[in-house]
């Protein structure tokens, strides 16, 4: 028999009275009652009440004790007084008579408590993680992260993949965001990269001639922290296959995330067949590429009216013949919502760094007419071509917006979701995936004005790759695509580039020379050269898909030891300083920063 338990404190129930048991876990919780002392005993399953009374020898040492504590307990099983059960609990309507304590391990004063759920600054609790874990809502969240990824395994087995590990260390991408560099002891001067995803093995196992492949990979990136990505590391559900087509890749996918979501939550999935939208389309209706299904709001695009004679919006109407767009958001029957709510949402516009957001309602009176602020620039005739335009209705609201392209899309996609909270439009009690495809091949670089890859340098262009027209490489598109879930990117994917040749070219577009890719992607272009198959994948990052199934707005809720925003680990305080002996064998010399 196990020394330090018979049960686990989530196991007794009343075919247990009776029975001497041995509890042992962290004192969660006491309560003095004078002559009696309930304590609340939990371990990883769950939470047991124990009760000792005062003529027991150890209920001084309980009664000093502090929470967090490690207790092992032995007493009896007995069942509760009628009225004093708790039914939030499995084993509530039993308690322990305690016989024996010992105490494994003496808890200092808490820096954070762990009974209860107060929000703490996040820098405590990341400091001391190995409290903030033990609180119960983290807790659940972790052990979801783990049933999740072991789901995924069973489920992508079923579904004909085999599971292989590509390198940690390996070489540095010009392509993406800053590589984590580790130096070489036995090849001073040189340096390994760690993964920023496993991209190219995971191509180079398809040539390999293995036709469908997997990983739970972890991926690390220098770059700054949001709310849903973590600094430094994450990990995703890397996967790959020979001899596809894209909705191969999408039948796959979906058919996992409909289990997967459907396994862990209890939110309807609006459509179990996701739909494609094109990177064009989602741009014009949403802003984003990253489109909350959820929101039924939409953009509409209404530059041309402004060219009317009965529109004296003279702002919007010189900042348009200046090269300017307007875009309106439309909100429908809103007209007795009060003024606070239309000035509230052109404050919290201009707290975004926006110029804020114009707008009015349409009201019938004698005639249609633009009640608000700028409802008086509008005639009638005006009116009801923007009523056509946007589908709006007497009673509705508009907001609008004029700049650049890059502008109203910055500031639109924002304000079309702050609206909908606004307005309680967004079902949360549902998951709305979606494809996002055709995405352009190349875009124009806003700081260098250079043609550069939009998405996936080794992706494969649509059309008849032996006719396209590399003389408007901006109007290629490839076979590269997204999925999105409830307005959170889940993954990038796409079907890949495996001919030399077409690869070649399509780096010559973004100012690269045979030479150069011969260089950066050595092991890649020389296995394509070698007979490679058609082939593509995508990655799920696992950490969003776990915060979404937790219903948790960031990802260190679903993370076990996460980072802070400065990419600092806060309990291993990390990262630190090395001696000076580690630098000398591996050649590095730390120049202070003052002396440049």
């Amino acid at each position: 028999m196990n020394k330090y338990r018979t049960h686990t404190c989530i196991e007794l129930t009343e075919k247990d009275i009776d029975k001497t048991v041995i509890l042992s876990g962290w004192l969660h919780r006491k309560r003095d009652h004078g002559n009696l002392l309930f304590i609340d005993l939990r371990d990883h399953y769950g939470i047991t009440q124990c009760v000792i009374e005062k003529n027991n020898r150890f209920f001084s040492s309980l009664e000093k004790i502090r929470p967090e504590s490690v207790l092992k307990i032995t007493g009896k099983v007995v069942k509760r007084e009628k009225g004093t059960e708790n039914f939030d609990l499995k084993t509530g309507k039993v308690e322990v008579i305690i016989e024996l304590v010992d105490i494994l391990s003496n808890a200092k004063e808490l820096p954070i408590p762990v009974f209860g759920e107060q929000d703490y600054p996040e820098d405590i609790r990341l400091k001391y993680r190995f409290l903030d874990l033990r609180r119960e809502e983290i807790h659940k969240n972790i052990v979801l992260r783990s049933k999740v990824i072991s789901f995924i395994r069973s489920e992508m087995l079923k579904l004909g993949f085999l599971e292989y590990q590509t390198p940690i260390l390996t070489s540095s991408s010009p392509e993406g965001a800053r590589d984590f560099l580790v130096p070489s002891r036995l090849n001073p001067g040189k340096f390994y990269a760690l993964p920023q995803a496993p991209q190219q093995f995971k191509q180079l196992v398809m040539v390999s001639g293995f036709d469908k492949y997997f990983q739970i990979a972890p991926c690390f990136r220098d770059e700054d922290a949001r709310a849903d990505r973590s600094p430094g590391e994450f990990y995703q559900l890397d996967l790959e296959m020979s001899f596809v087509e894209q909705e191969d890749i999408f039948r796959v996918v979906e058919k996992l995330m409909v289990n997967l979501f459907k396994n862990f939550s209890k939110k309807k999935i609006i459509s179990e067949k996701f739909p494609r939208i094109s990177y064009k389309d989602s741009m014009e209706k949403y802003a984003t590429d990253k489109p909350d299904l959820r929101n039924p709001l939409l953009i509409k695009d209404i530059t041309n009216i402004f060219e009317r004679d009965d529109i004296k919006f003279e702002i919007f109407k010189k900042l348009v013949k200046s090269g300017s767009k307007v875009k309106a958001i439309i909100t429908k029957n809103t007209k007795d919502r009060p003024r606070s709510f239309f000035d509230n949402i052109d404050k919290w516009a201009k707290d975004q760094g926006a110029s804020g957001l114009a707008y009015f309602t349409i009201a019938k009176e004698k005639s249609i007419i633009g009640k608000g602020p700028v409802g008086k620039f509008f005639g009638e005739e005006a009116l009801k071509e923007l009523m056509k335009i946007t589908k709006a209705e007497v009673g509705d609201s508009v907001f609008l917006s004029c700049g650049q392209e890059n502008e109203l899309a910055n500031i639109l996609s924002i304000a079309r979701n702050k609206i909908a909270e606004e307005l309680n439009l967004i079902d949360e009690s549902h998951f709305a995936f979606c494809w996002i495809v055709d995405y352009p091949m190349f875009e124009i670089d806003a700081k260098s004005k250079k043609i550069i890859f939009s998405h996936n340098p080794f992706s494969m262009p649509q059309g008849d790759i032996n006719n396209l027209d590399f003389n408007k490489p901006l109007n290629i598109k490839a076979y590269q695509y997204d999925i999105v879930c409830n307005g959170v990117e889940l993954s990038s994917g796409a079907i890949r580039n495996h001919i030399p040749d077409l690869m070649y070219k399509l780096f010559s577009i973004a100012g690269y020379s045979e030479q150069q890719v011969n260089d950066k992607f050595s092991g890649m272009i020389n296995a394509l050269s070698y007979g490679a198959p058609p082939h593509g994948g995508i990655a799920p990052g696992v950490d969003r898909i776990v915060m979404l199934l937790a219903d948790k707005k960031n990802i260190r809720e679903v993370t076990l030891f996460p980072m802070n925003q400065n990419a600092q680990d806060l309990m291993m305080k990390a990262p630190s300083k090395v001696e000076q002996k580690q630098l000398k064998e591996l050649g590095i010399k730390i120049e202070d920063k003052k002396d440049n």
